[in-house]
């Protein structure tokens, strides 16, 4: 196969199981990604769609990379940005006829598969290189092309920035202290710890040993 279609077919193929992974976190309810967290407050606050919210986030830090560096846009970029919010609201639909009102234990079980898909389907969408997402791009600039700092710490600032917006929007949409941690919780904690190795993981076992065959 043309390493140049294996490519494109594995940022799809990333971006649908990252989306997949989304939603089932978000059915887990025990805490999402922190980019999302701030994606679950504004959708707690604004009237419309989950996938129309993300497109038009997504949108917004696209500018902004467009301005300050479109070096790490791409294919995959597009991709990411035109069918990621709406692939999560499918599939959740999906899977609220088959998880009604889930336990602990099963919403617990459905979290650790979520991050480790979510690794898997990063792992593709990395090692296919045709562009970053637009929230990766806000760090890669902030940290290579205004050298404001190393890139993990601008991804931490970054990630920070978003789980405390997500906590304040949904607290103004009217939602209770108590139900905070399933925007921001457990999952948010693990997700901060063991992306970073899980996913390097599948990029070494997975990930490019499929781009070399």
């Amino acid at each position: 196969m043309n390493i140049k279609i294996k490519r494109i077919l594995m940022s799809v193929g990333g971006v649908i199981i990252c989306a997949t992974s989304v939603a089932m976190s978000k059915i887990a309810a025990l805490g999402v990604d922190p980019f999302q967290s701030m994606l679950a407050g504004l959708d707690a606050l604004i009237p419309i769609s989950f996938g129309n919210l993300s497109l038009i986030l997504n949108l917004l830090l696209l500018s902004f990379s467009l301005i300050v560096d479109r070096t790490k846009i791409g294919i995959a970029t597009f991709i990411n940005l035109l069918f990621y919010g709406y692939i999560v609201e499918f599939v959740m639909w999906g899977l609220s006829f088959v998880l009604i009102d889930p336990n602990i234990i099963v919403r617990s079980i459905l979290l650790v598969a979520a991050l480790i898909i979510m690794c898997f389907g990063s792992a593709l969408y990395m090692t296919a290189d045709l562009g970053v997402s637009t929230y990766d791009a806000v760090a890669i600039a902030l940290a290579y092309k205004w050298k404001i700092g190393k890139f993990q710490f601008c991804r931490i600032g970054t990630d920070l920035v978003c789980v405390i917006l997500g906590i304040v929007f949904f607290l103004i949409s009217g939602g209770s202290f108590m139900l905070i941690p399933t925007i921001v919780g457990v999952g948010t904690i693990i997700t901060a710890f063991f992306m970073g190795p899980l996913i390097e993981f599948f990029n070494v076992k997975v990930a490019r040993p499929m781009l070399k065959k």
